[in-house]
């Protein structure tokens, strides 16, 4: 890939902020723009690493802005986007479903827009230019107690979040079917690791247990979620970013899936060992508070494109990831 200037969206957001780092780690020449609007989901801080470096640079705004995303194209001799910026909390998106077509429809469409003209400008014709789109299994609807997704599965949303992001997938094919561009599009099971914010499953539980206040859990906890450790993610990403067949879509997996009510127990039995309470054990806490509108019952994914074609596969053991990513919240929440 050139050494130009890569155009990261939403860096300061749970993914991002773990990506650039690997990233600048495993390819030191190469110079991140990160451009975050910093909404409640976004946080510098998890940026301390890489904020000195000079390959790395930040700049706060809206992707929506036109004019902006064009000047950075320009500014920076932008020759790749990867793309994080999105709203993606389920919940906020069924109260306040605005910014999140706003954000992931019409800010996608900003940021193509912008790749088309600068790139079909370049002055530099002969330079690969990759649009690397990032979005979620949610795309693809509910699945029952048995199959799985893969990347032929239709779409089928079931919430204003879920909806928003499949418009954006779309947008984006069309982008490469219409005009030619360079584009892959990665849909990706949930992520569990530092750096996530609070508001989130797993955060969640882990806070309300050491504040020794009610867990909440959705319905009975049957759903089942996938989940994959950030990092294991982010190695997919390199992958598919640097060597995924342009048009293509994949599909990126932990291979665990669990249900909520057993994540919870979970990481309460980790928090048993790890920070025990004076009494009792911290599922105690548990309780169960009335299901989310339109809640998919179980996500589950096929990623046999992946290992097949560019040979990834997750590395991290979920016991030991969870392990990990349970300490780091105590340190956080112990120094708030």
């Amino acid at each position: 890939m050139s050494k130009k200037g890569i155009l990261i969206t939403g860096g300061a957001g749970f993914i991002g902020s773990n990506f650039i780092p690997y990233l600048l780690n495993k390819y030191p020449d190469y110079h991140i723009i990160n451009l975050d609007k910093l909404t409640y989901a976004g946080d510098l801080s998890n940026l301390k690493e890489v904020e000195d470096l000079q390959q790395y640079e930040f700049i706060q705004g809206d992707i929506c802005d036109e004019q902006l995303v064009g000047d950075v194209f320009k500014q920076h001799s932008i020759s790749s986007v990867i793309h994080f910026a999105a709203e993606s909390h389920v919940d906020n998106s069924i109260h306040s479903p605005n910014s999140f077509i706003k954000t992931n429809i019409e800010g996608t469409f900003v940021l193509l827009e912008a790749a088309r003209k600068y790139w079909s400008n370049s002055r530099y014709p002969n330079q690969r230019n990759r649009f690397h789109h990032i979005s979620t299994d949610e795309v693809y609807g509910s699945l029952g107690e048995t199959g799985l997704f893969s990347e032929n599965s239709p779409y089928a949303p079931n919430s204003p979040y879920s909806a928003s992001k499949a418009a954006s997938d779309l947008l984006v094919r069309s982008y490469h079917k219409t005009y030619g561009l360079d584009t892959v599009i990665s849909n990706c099971s949930n992520n569990y690791g530092p750096k996530q914010h609070d508001e989130k499953l797993i955060p969640t539980v882990i806070r309300k247990a050491i504040e020794d206040k009610p867990i909440p859990i959705y319905g009975d906890g049957s759903n089942v979620r996938d989940w994959i450790y950030v990092l294991d993610h982010c190695k997919a990403l390199d992958l598919v970013f640097h060597k995924g067949q342009t048009g293509e879509s994949y599909v990126i997996g932990g291979n665990n899936e669990y249900a909520n009510l057993y994540l919870a127990k979970t990481i309460c039995e980790l928090l048993d060992q790890l920070s025990p309470k004076e009494k009792g054990s911290y599922t105690d806490q548990i309780s169960f508070v009335k299901d989310r509108l339109g809640h998919d019952f179980r996500y589950g994914l096929d990623i046999s494109k992946m290992n097949r074609t560019l040979a990834w596969n997750p590395e991290e053991d979920f016991i030991g990831g969870l392990t990990k990513t349970v300490k780091w919240y105590l340190r956080k929440y112990e120094k708030a």
